[in-house]
């Protein structure tokens, strides 16, 4: 082991506020263990637009209370420069979530700033309310979000406007990632610290419960099946539901509990094969009229219905984004509204969005673009993500989405109409939109850059006998540079091939617009298959 990295965790060592991985560390030296430091110290963890996140271990390339320490250091210093003197943090209850809130919470008391913490875990959207409630400058949310067990995280938010930006409560985005990222890499290591931070009052939760409720004019009585996915969510979301005068939900009871170890699904994304799987025994077995899930920190919401003929199956983002969106554009009377998705969703709600004479916004992956759009009145991703009331949480929020989801199967389940039935109506108007995905997961990530390097030097020239009409490299884009590759094909296929922005995935998009809703199933599968083998 050389010198120079004996004295750098010497250095990490001392400056580690957490005893336990200080002494790990120390016996690693002891041993001449280069091997496990190596592995710790591979790089300070990165900070980007998704602020932190990676998985809990010891040393600078991983979550733990130094690093989170480090990084609030460096927040305090472009807080100080930007001239923000206030700041709210909440937490999940993932492993170390607590400990993160505490240090962070106790640096920013201590450097002087009107600081509040949440008063125990809660979905990231409560988070995003408080920043715009209480008006703070900064708001910062520790979670990994859907990611595995083994990881946690850290976003930031910003209140009001900075550098020209609006963000009213949403995550930050470039210039002022590299910003902070800068700071953290010149940080205080020993920064002051206070236990002069305010606990927020239980009336500013209740708050939330009531806006989110006020969405609602129709309340019913369907049999709705929910689970948190051993997540923050069921609290909220129950009293959501309470509040609204619905029908009380059938809670998953195996996942109904915060569970950071996941125990019923390792992959705790409603996306993820098998993650709800109990939801839909429940479903059979209770004759239910809707599934609804959150991932862990209820800032996504995935929908499973029984559409008849294949009986239960979880609703597509996609699909989900369309429902809500057209339904909240025939509600809409506003006539400058807008209307965003990121640019791997389904291009139909584009189509909606312009038949309404409403303005559209095609934007890049990630809530925090969608956020950033004037006048917004609905935005999605097709990760289910779903914005339906903007100026109350300027993010993406799970439980909001869920009650309008709910309240419109209620009015349609009045009519005899079903979600299928509503889906088959736009299908018919606008053509059958249908996506799909594929998503590969690497151990090396530089197995990704390499696989995606070889599609972009490569496309393939024809799937499934339609020929390759158009080769994008969205990296080149002079309005929205991306990482990632759109291929078009004849007769409005379309491909985009992206790596995860949040987890060691490579992601491929598929759409295909059809006539009728069988065509689409076939030739969605038969692009699916061809892309397949290209990419395994």
């Amino acid at each position: 082991m050389s010198d120079k990295l004996r004295i750098e965790v010497q250095e990490w060592i001392d400056h580690d506020p957490d005893k336990k991985t200080a002494n790990q560390l120390s016996k690693w030296l002891a041993e001449n263990n280069e091997v496990e430091i190596a592995r710790s110290f591979n790089g300070f963890l990165q900070f980007g637009t998704a602020g932190l996140r990676g998985r809990i271990g010891i040393g600078p390339s991983c979550m733990n209370r130094a690093v989170v320490s480090r990084t609030a250091a460096g927040i305090v210093s472009f807080m100080k420069a930007n001239n923000l003197s206030s700041i709210v943090i909440g937490r999940d209850a993932r492993h170390g979530s607590n400990d993160f809130a505490q240090d962070s919470a106790e640096i920013f008391a201590g450097a002087g700033f009107k600081t509040y913490v949440l008063p125990r875990a809660f979905p990231t959207p409560v988070l995003a309310f408080a920043v715009n409630k209480l008006q703070v400058g900064v708001g910062i949310m520790v979670t990994a979000s859907h990611n595995p067990a083994t990881d946690n995280g850290y976003k930031v938010y910003l209140g009001g406007q900075l550098k020209g930006v609006k963000y009213n409560g949403s995550q930050i985005i470039s210039p002022v990632d590299r910003e902070i990222s800068n700071y953290i890499t010149d940080a205080d290591l020993s920064p002051k610290r206070s236990k002069n931070y305010e606990i927020v009052n239980e009336t500013l939760i209740n708050d939330y419960v009531q806006s989110v409720a006020k969405l609602i004019s129709k309340p019913n009585n369907l049999k709705i099946i929910y689970t948190p996915l051993h997540g923050v969510g069921a609290e909220i979301f129950l009293k959501v539901f309470n509040e609204a005068k619905f029908a009380t939900p059938t809670i998953v009871k195996e996942q109904a509990e915060p569970d950071a170890d996941f125990p019923t699904t390792p992959f705790p994304n409603p996306e993820e094969p098998g993650a709800i799987d109990l939801s839909l025994e429940y479903a059979r077995k209770l004759d239910a009229d809707l599934v609804i899930a959150n991932d862990p920190d209820a800032d996504r919401c995935a929908i499973a219905i029984n559409d008849g003929e294949t009986g239960w199956r979880m609703l597509r983002g996609d699909e989900v984004g369309v429902i809500l969106g057209n339904y909240l554009i025939q509600r809409n009377k506003l006539p400058n509204s807008a209307i965003a998705n990121s640019l791997v969703s389904s291009s139909l709600l584009g189509k909606i969005a312009s038949k309404h004479k409403l303005v559209f916004a095609e934007t890049l992956t990630g809530f925090k673009w969608i956020s950033k759009i004037d006048e917004l009145l609905f935005g999605y991703e097709e990760a289910l993500g779903y914005c339906v009331d903007p100026k109350v949480v300027n993010d993406k929020d799970g439980i909001s989405a869920a009650v309008i989801i709910a309240q419109l199967v209620g009015e349609l389940k009045e009519k005899g109409v079903s979600l299928t039935d509503y889906l088959d109506k736009i299908g018919e108007e606008y053509g059958f939109h249908l996506t799909d995905q594929i998503s590969i997961r690497f151990t090396d990530l530089k197995e990704i850059d390499n696989l995606l390097t070889k599609v972009k030097n490569n496309p393939p020239a024809e799937l499934s006998g339609y020929p390759l009409e158009k080769s994008e490299d969205l990296s080149s884009s002079k309005t929205m540079p991306s990482i990632g590759i759109r291929l078009s094909y004849k007769d409005q296929i379309r491909v985009i091939i992206r790596p995860s922005g949040t987890e060691p995935k490579l992601k491929c998009y598929i759409e295909v617009v059809c006539r009728s809703k069988n065509e689409a199933n076939l030739l969605i599968s038969q692009i699916k298959a061809a892309l397949t083998k290209v990419l395994i």
